[in-house]
C-alpha cells in the first residue's frame, strides 16, 4: 500500500551535522502531515518535528533553533537537518507520515510509520 523509509542516520561528534531523509511511497493519493519522532534507549517515543503540506512546521522544544525539517512535496520527500548535534540526540529516528491512499475500493486516511534510522552522537 504505502511505505516509509528513513535514510541518513549514523555517527557523529558532539557539535556535529547530520541529514535525515524519508521518502514515502506506494498507492498514494495525497500527502498530508510528515513529522520526525526518536526513542533513545530506555524512554518512549517522541515528537521532534513535523511539516503539513503547506509548509507549516513545529519543533519540539529540544530541537529549536538546532533541527529544521523541510519537505520537496513532488517528490514526496522530508527531510530533517541536524546540527549541534548533543549525545542526548542520540536515538532512533522515525518518519511518520498521514497519507490519504488510494486503494482499489476506495481512499483511506493512513498513518504509515518507517523502519527508524539511528543517530548516534558521541561525546
Amino acid at each position: 500500500q504505502v511505505q516509509v523509509v528513513e535514510s541518513g542516520g549514523g555517527l557523529v561528534q558532539t557539535g556535529g551535522s547530520l541529514r535525515l531523509s524519508c521518502v514515502a511511497s506506494g498507492n498514494i493519493f495525497r500527502l498530508r502531515q510528515m513529522g520526525w519522532y526518536r526513542q533513545a534507549p530506555g524512554n518512549q517515543r517522541e515528537f521532534v518535528a513535523s511539516i503539513t503540506s503547506g509548509g507549516v512546521t513545529n519543533y519540539t522544544d529540544f530541537v529549536k533553533g538546532r533541527f529544521a525539517i523541510s519537505r520537496v512535496s513532488a517528490e514526496n520527500t522530508v527531510y530533517l537537518q541536524m546540527t549541534s548535534l548533543k549525545p542526548e540526540d542520540t536515538a532512533v529516528y522515525y518518519c511518520a507520515a498521514e497519507v490519504i491512499a488510494d486503494l482499489p475500493d476506495s481512499y483511506r486516511l493512513l498513518e504509515v510509520w518507517g523502519q527508524g534510522t539511528l543517530v548516534t552522537v558521541s561525546s
